[in-house]
């Protein structure tokens, strides 16, 4: 299995304090797969996804990728690992205000030595037309559509989006959906997508459903459609 998570356990705070955020994480997810971790506000998906891209450490259990454990990792080795096989999507878009589109999106290929072609991953994103446009001349979705862009043009093993859609209305997270599963399907990215819209699984391949730090249901969607189906 390409993505493990045995027996994760998190918490935060001390004696009195403590919450236990993680409490035992089980989950497999296959290469190339898109898996929506599903749960309200508080279930621990956040967390889980900054553990699963190094960001944060497990109390105790571990996360494999590819059969290495990232748990048995040094500072470096964990750093170079996060910046060649790991890209991030955040609600927040954190573009460089003084670079342009395609320089926001080149920093990201400054980290990789398997980089994509630039101008094909424009066109792909709907941006090439945008390229010379700095972060305060675009629209939200156009914003996100270049982070997404940044986290994409390293060719990483694993897509990691902490609710890319959180700030954008409707039609545009409908537009970014369908750009994620585009990604997907072009370059076989594994994606773990974290979000509290229920509508957003049915684009997915795997389904995870969080609650209180648990995974309540994790199963195979046999109904996958495309983003642009989705209703919500």
């Amino acid at each position: 299995m390409f993505l493990e998570i045995s027996n994760v356990r998190k918490s935060f705070g001390a004696e009195d304090n403590r919450v236990e955020v993680l409490k035992g994480i089980d989950l497999e997810v296959g290469k190339g797969e898109i898996c929506v971790l599903l749960g309200p506000s508080g279930s621990g998906k956040s967390t889980l996804l900054n553990i699963i891209g190094g960001i944060d450490q497990a109390d105790s259990g571990y996360i494999a990728i590819n059969g290495e454990r990232t748990a048995d990792m040094d500072e470096k080795t964990l750093t170079l690992y996060r910046r060649k096989h790991l890209g991030y999507v955040f609600q927040m878009y954190n573009l460089i205000p003084n670079l342009n589109v395609r320089e926001n999106i080149e920093v990201g290929a400054y980290l990789s030595d398997r980089a994509l072609d630039v101008d094909e991953l424009l066109r792909t994103l709907g941006l090439y037309e945008h390229r010379h446009k700095l972060p305060n001349q675009l629209s939200g979705g156009q914003q996100q559509r270049t982070a997404i862009g940044r986290a994409i043009v390293k060719n990483p093993d694993i897509l990691l989006c902490d609710e890319p859609t959180g700030a954008l209305d409707y039609k545009t997270s409908k537009e970014i959906l369908r750009l994620i599963g585009t990604v997907n399907q072009k370059y076989g990215n594994t994606v773990i997508l974290v979000t509290h819209n229920d509508a957003i699984k049915n684009m997915a391949d795997r389904i995870v459903k969080l609650r209180d730090g648990v995974v309540r249901r994790s199963y195979k969607n046999d109904a996958k459609i495309p983003a642009e189906e989705l209703e919500w």
